[in-house]
């Protein structure tokens, strides 16, 4: 019973660290959860016939390809999705209600909700640095797996490995750019916001390069 408990976790971590960082090898993953390589090899192959995972392959100087596994769409599936049926079949009612304008309301409407939530959580930051690390662990809180990342002096990257409200985003494009509205607006004037990548586009995570004007 143990074991089937501790495979199970490993599986877990496995794809949760993939979700977070991208596509790893074998070698890569047993690092980073401290399991054997040839464990992990295992587990590797236990997910891709369960089709949770698949792999491309890299050629070396010297020996074998080395395999880098990614997810497929049926492990992404098992990440939050807040409601998915449900919100995009709304969107599709107040479009057939009210039309693109009406849509445009909604959009704003909650747009102005997520930017009076967010700041109320960041009324006490001393800067712009600070403001970006509430704003991770707010998108984190739901379920976007946001993280911080230092790209060079006076530049931050916002990288969220994770769309909770993807399949809403993908009826409706407008969430995502009221999505940077309301980064750009928290984050204030001393920052540049800029989407550098994007999941709708074909990425594997949405991201934002946050960099000082001073």
């Amino acid at each position: 019973m143990n074991d089937a408990i501790e495979r199970v976790r490993v599986k877990n971590q496995i794809l949760s660290v993939i979700k977070m960082h991208g596509s790893q090898t074998a070698v890569d993953l047993a690092v980073k959860l401290q399991v054997s390589p040839m464990a992990i090899r295992q587990h590797m192959q236990t997910l891709q016939d369960e089709q949770l995972v698949t792999y491309s392959e890299q050629k070396q100087a010297v020996g074998r390809p080395v395999k880098f596994w990614q997810l497929t769409e049926k492990a992404n599936a098992l990440f939050p999705n807040h409601h998915a049926d449900l919100v995009v079949k709304l969107i599709e009612g107040v479009r057939k209600v009210f039309g693109e304008a009406g849509l445009k309301v909604l959009i704003g409407e909650r747009t102005q909700a997520q930017i009076q939530t967010y700041s109320a959580q960041m009324q006490h930051a001393q800067n712009w640095r600070e403001r970006v690390a509430i704003l991770a662990q707010l998108r984190t809180q739901e379920g976007y797996m946001a993280e911080t990342i230092e790209e060079s002096p006076g530049v931050l990257v916002l990288a969220e490995n994770h769309c909770s409200i993807c399949a809403a985003a993908k009826s409706c494009s407008q969430l995502c750019s009221s999505e940077l509205q309301v980064f750009e607006t928290l984050l204030g004037s001393d920052v540049n916001v800029e989407r550098v990548e994007h999941i709708l586009s074909g990425d594997r995570r949405c991201a934002y390069r946050i960099s000082s004007c001073n």
